[in-house]
């Protein structure tokens, strides 16, 4: 199964294309990891164009389509859960959706992405990579709890810890969606935004005069 995999949680996005087995194994044809910082909108469809030229493959011969659900930023984080659902309803496709740090390193560790106002999202896996914590959202030097984390080095001494790079990756997103994959129930696509938005609508009116 060809399989078109989305992430616009984080500060860079992730647009790939891979052959998928029914016994998880994933095999990874393109990716493009693009720094987007807040112009998901704008770099997300051109980045999927490109994972798509790379392997010699069109965007008809995609047959499911994969998308993280955050958490990460209401704006940047709906961009590709509207892009994938879109892709998917268009051509009939099934799309799924997983938590965006199970995609990101493997094996037991804390996983770490930043969530602006001096926050982090957070997961924490056992040896097995089953999440077994969170996601969360909290403040670095009020989380309590020990590595190994990967995930964004910026926030390494505030944790008190190394914190190895890593991303979302196409092989993550993959690796996390195995079961889905395997058998779509066609389940809505419900983001991970852990936060109300920065924009709310106005409690009250102001009076204008003139």
């Amino acid at each position: 199964m060809l399989v078109l995999a989305l992430d616009t949680a984080t500060p860079t996005l992730v647009a790939g294309l891979a052959r998928w087995t029914p016994d998880g194994g994933a095999e990874v044809l393109a990716e493009r990891a693009v720094p987007s910082g807040t112009k998901h909108a704008e770099l997300l469809t051109p980045a999927i164009q490109g994972a798509v030229a790379d392997a010699g493959l069109a965007l008809g011969d995609v047959e499911a389509v994969v998308t993280g659900l955050g958490p990460g930023p209401f704006t940047g984080l709906r961009v590709g859960v509207v892009t994938a659902a879109a892709i998917a309803d268009a051509r009939g496709l099934p799309v799924v959706g997983v938590c965006s740090l199970d995609a990101i390193g493997s094996g037991a560790r804390t996983v770490v992405t930043d969530a602006r106002r001096k926050e982090v999202y957070w997961a924490a896996y056992d040896d097995a990579g089953r999440r077994v914590e969170g996601p969360g959202v909290v403040r670095p030097e009020e989380f309590g709890r020990g590595g190994p984390f990967v995930g964004d080095p910026a926030f390494a001494e505030r944790l008190g810890g190394v914190v190895t790079p890593a991303e979302v990756t196409t092989a993550g997103l993959l690796r996390a969606a195995t079961a889905q994959l395997a058998d779509p129930v066609g389940a809505p696509l419900v983001p991970l935004y852990l936060r109300r938005p920065d924009a709310v609508p106005p409690t009250s009116v102001k009076a204008v005069t003139r």
